[in-house]
This record gives C-alpha cells, structure tokens and sequence, in this order.
C-alpha cells in the first residue's frame, strides 16, 4: 500500500517477504489470539479457580476489550505521526508485558488490568499489521498476506486450546496462569525477532488524524454500511468466542477436553479462513463474499445450540473459518479502499466502532446467562446479530 511491490520481484525478496508476513501474523497470535481471545478459551478454569460469577467474568472480559477500545482511539493519532512499525511494535510490547501480568496474579483486579494492557497491545498491533504485511509481498498476493493475520490468530487461539486442554487435565482449573506464562514466554521471543527481522519502507507520516480517525474513514467509499458490519460481527463473534467451551461444558455437559478440542478444532479451521475468503474476495468481491460469510453464520451457530457432539465439531470448524474470514474482509476492504495517508486512522476509526460492540457484548452476554441459567439465549442473540450484519453488507459498493 505505502510501496507496492512490483509483479517481477525477486525470488529472495519474495522469500523474505513472506517471512516478514510469517512473524507479523505470529505477532498477531500473541495480541489477539494470547492477549485477548486466550481468556474465552480458559473462561470456565478461571471462573473456578477464582469463584466468580459469569457476571463478574464478564466484566473482566469487558476490561480487556475496553482497554482495545482506548487503543483503537490512540492508534488513529499514532499511525499519523509515527511509522506504522513502531507503531505495531510498541503494540507487541504491550502485548507482551500483559501476558505477564495476567500469569502473575490470582486477584480480579489484577487479572482485569493484566488483560486491560494486553488489550491495549492488541489495538496498537493489530491496525497496523495488515498493511505492513500486505507492503511485503507483490500486488497479486497482497490478499493473501491480510488473510494471513487472520491464520495467525487462529493458530494462536488452536494453541491456547491443546496448551490449555493438557495442562487443565494434569493439573487442575489453577493451570490457566501456566497457560499464560507459556504465552509471554513465546511472545518475548517473538518480540525480539520482529525488531530484528521486520522491516518496512514508509513515507514520513503526515501528521493531522485527531483522536478516532473519523474524517478519514469518511472518504472511504462506503464507510457506513461496512462500520455497521463490523460493529455487528465485534458483537456476535464475541458472545460465541467468549462463551463457547462454558456454554459446552455448562450447558451441554461436555467435559473440559472435549470442548477444548471444539475450540482447537476451530482455531484449526480460522488459520485457512482468511486466505480462503480474501482469494473468494478477489474473484467475485467484498460486498458478496462478505454477505456469504454473514449469511453462514447462524446456521453453525444454530446447529452449536443442538449440543451434539459430531455436528458441534462441524459447527466449529465452520465458525472458525468465519471468524478468520470476516475481520480479513473487512481489514480487505479498508486497506483497498484507502490512501496510504488515510489507512492508520480510517482503520483505527473502523475498529473504535467494532471495539464498542465488544466492550458491551462480554457483559451483556454474563448477564443474560446468569439470568436465564443457560447460554442458549447468548447464541441466539450472536445469531441474531448476524442477521444485521448482512443487511448492512449488502448495501456495500457493488463494485468492490
């Protein structure tokens, strides 16, 4: 985007390159998949080990994707006055240095401010990554390298799931903090390979973007129903991602290792979601591929809600695919659509709409199961959702 690569690159250079985008979407395992989506994945553990209510889990949740929502407001002024690299960098550190914290303690408290600053990491790393990773390689694999930051998260998320699955069933709910210290440990090894390895050609950044990126996204061609998308699929993807293993575990009677395993299976799945739907995108478009993607979504979820054990897995391979697949096409569509200039903010606007639909979901979703009991009526709402979420992709350009 900031300097496309020509068609008739070099072999070497098209090799590196792709390690470039190799420890980018590592990078984005530790601040997305580590930092923010490994608390789902240990929910049920750490809500024993603890003695808290969904509620109170909940709300801890929320702390993590508000602290993502301050960052998605600091990224749009970062990204106009600093290089995207350091931006993403500074990002990982952050990352990097909640894991710690969160592996560290057994208090409430202290486990919502290790997961606040991890979710602060994760902002400024991951609004950054798609553009550094797509400058990487030539323009005709440029989709590939987005959908890529989707394969990372997913690797990440099927590595929380094994880790966490193993050790839970050696030693206990405790070993959710085990968990966490194997995932600073990987990402204070990855931070030092991205300083050392990453590079990425900039313009001198030109300054002007205020808090939110708003005027930025503005001149983005169809900004409104993409925002409207994206704040639906924050919503939904979360009540899905936050609660699935308790609702299998709670709800469905499932024992610890076999919803780990939906959830691996699913984390399995999200690593060939976005490069599946971004090579979809390219061929017949944003608008119909990520209409498709909504459009499938209530159908897993639908059949998650029958508990059985077979079709469950299914459901969760699909759902993984779907959770890689949109944030790729909506990260797609900013990076196409948007002037070098204009990226950071326009993206860090885009993201500050979908970090408000997570902060309210984790809580909302708490609550309705404390209330009711059950889950079944938090998946309902996830599919429910879905439903806007297409409505508002089929009123994107058609020639995009």
């Amino acid at each position: 985007m900031n300097t496309p690569n020509p068609e008739a690159s070099p072999p070497s250079r098209v090799a590196s390159g792709w390690i470039t985008v190799l420890l980018i979407a590592l990078a984005a395992a530790v601040g997305q998949a580590f930092g923010r989506f490994s608390y789902g994945v240990l929910l049920p553990a750490i809500r024993d080990d603890l003695g808290i209510t969904n509620t109170i889990a909940g709300l801890i949740g929320a702390s993590n994707v508000s602290a993502y929502l301050v960052g998605t407001m600091l990224v749009a002024w970062a990204t106009s006055r600093f290089r995207l690299l350091h931006v993403m960098r500074f990002g990982l550190v952050f990352a990097t240095f909640g894991l710690f914290l969160v592996a560290s303690t057994k208090d409430p408290l202290m486990l919502a401010l290790g997961l606040s600053v991890a979710g602060l990491g994760g902002a400024f790393l991951w609004i950054p990554a798609p553009v550094i990773a797509a400058d990487a390689l030539p323009d005709s694999q440029r989709h590939l390298a987005v959908g890529m930051m989707g394969s990372g998260i997913g690797f990440g998320i099927m590595f929380a799931s094994v880790l966490s699955g193993t050790l839970r069933a050696s030693h206990g709910d405790g070993a959710w903090s085990d968990v966490y210290l194997v995932q600073f440990s990987i990402g204070l090894g990855l931070l030092v390979l991205t300083f050392f390895l990453v590079r990425h050609r900039q313009g001198s950044p030109q300054g002007g973007a205020g808090l939110g990126g708003i005027s930025a996204l503005q001149r983005m061609a169809g900004w409104a129903p993409l925002i409207i998308a994206y704040s639906a699929f924050g919503f939904m993807y979360l009540l899905i991602m936050g609660f699935l293993t308790t609702r299998l575990e709670d709800d469905s009677l499932w024992t610890s290792g076999d919803a780990a395993f939906a959830l691996t299976l699913m984390g399995f799945s999200m690593i060939f979601g976005g490069p599946t739907f971004a090579s979809i995108a390219k061929r017949f478009g944003a608008r119909v591929t990520i209409s498709v993607a909504f459009g499938l979504w209530p159908i897993f979820v639908g059949i998650v809600l029958t508990g059985q054990y077979l079709p469950v897995l299914v459901a969760s391979i699909g759902l993984g695919f779907l959770f890689s697949a949109l944030p790729s096409l909506i990260t797609l569509y900013v990076v196409e659509n948007t002037s070098p200039q204009d990226y950071g903010p326009a993206f860090a606007a885009a993201t500050l709409a979908f970090g408000i639909a997570q902060t309210v979901s984790p809580p909302i979703g708490g609550w309705i199961a404390d209330q009711n009991g059950s889950f079944a009526l938090v998946f309902m709402l996830s599919a429910l959702v879905s439903v806007l979420g297409l409505m508002a992709s089929l009123r994107l350009p058609s020639n995009v």
